[in-house]
């Protein structure tokens, strides 16, 4: 197994590479359509794409609880590591090789203040090399930008990307970036939470597959998608 993605609703994602846990984005408590439980959740890292509440969701509580490290931006880190948590700080561009593997944070449109009212810093995506080469994109809450071509240069084995509309990409920005990022499989998230963010993944996919060489798997909330 090179990796295992599993989606545990709203934006909140498991993913397994290497033998490590990583959770993306751990809204849980507070989540109407998550499918695991914080106390009970593995953590080995927590990457978290912006400080709003329902993306760093339950990330203290589970990181108190597991030793897990906080990947983040510095202004995030800065506010996790105050309360006790192990972080590590990187920002937008730039990359590090971790043990899971090379994890890069790209530009996303989107706000990030936290829940008590800081600065957040600046939003981002997370593009991961994992330690056998693929290469997986979390775009985090973000609107369409012209530079996911860029990030498609990089050769996306798999997309993770918000078709929510409202405070996302909708579902036509999504399909519009699957055709700028080219990637081999996609998967949409951050819809169906509320009404306000309904949308057909079903009809998205087909779209997609329709007018792009990529595969689009949707998900239910706690299923995995395995690759390859």
């Amino acid at each position: 197994m090179a990796f295992k993605l599993t989606w545990i609703g709203h934006a909140s994602l498991a993913l397994e590479t290497d033998g490590y846990q990583l959770l993306v984005d751990p809204y849980l408590s507070q989540n109407p359509a998550a499918t695991v439980d914080p106390a009970k959740v593995a953590a080995d890292y927590i990457l978290v794409t912006h400080g709003h509440g329902d993306h760093i969701g339950d990330t203290i509580e589970i990181a108190e609880r597991t030793g897990a490290m906080v990947i983040a931006n510095a202004e995030i880190s800065g506010w996790l590591r105050k309360k006790g948590i192990k972080t590590h700080a990187q920002h937008l561009g730039g990359g590090h090789q971790h043990p899971f593997g090379y994890l890069k944070l790209t530009l996303a449109l989107h706000g990030s203040g936290l829940p008590d009212g800081s600065y957040g810093g600046n939003p981002a995506g997370f593009l991961l090399t994992t330690n056998h080469g693929e290469k997986i994109y979390l775009a985090g809450d973000t609107g369409l930008f012209g530079d996911m071509a860029l990030i498609g240069e990089e050769g996306v084995t798999l997309a993770v990307l918000p078709i929510g509309d409202n405070y996302t990409m909708g579902p036509a920005d999504a399909l519009r970036a699957v055709k700028l990022l080219t990637p081999e499989v996609v998967i949409p998230i951050h819809y169906n939470t509320f009404g306000l963010i309904a949308q057909d993944p079903h009809a998205w996919a087909a779209q997609v597959e329709a007018e792009t060489a990529a595969k689009a798997r949707v998900l239910t909330p706690g299923e995995a998608f395995v690759y390859p």
